[in-house]
């Protein structure tokens, strides 16, 4: 079965430009655990910069998380 994968990259915008104003992945993964959603892989290492996570929707699809900044 062939399954999907939605990318989230947060610090740019459409066009893979990095904006200013957005929310760090390491917040974003706290607020999912937060929420008791089971985070599958975590490749967060530093305190900032680049890191991501993933998770996995209801449909079992996963849900990267990616930050590039």
């Amino acid at each position: 079965m062939i399954k999907n994968i939605l990318t989230f990259n947060p610090g740019w915008n459409q066009n893979a430009e990095a904006i200013e104003d957005f929310t760090d992945v390491r917040e974003l993964k706290l607020l999912f655990e937060a929420k008791g959603i089971e985070i599958l892989q975590d490749s967060i290492t530093a305190e900032s910069g680049p890191a991501s996570f993933t998770i996995m929707d209801s449909d079992g699809d996963s849900i990267l998380f990616d930050q590039h900044v």
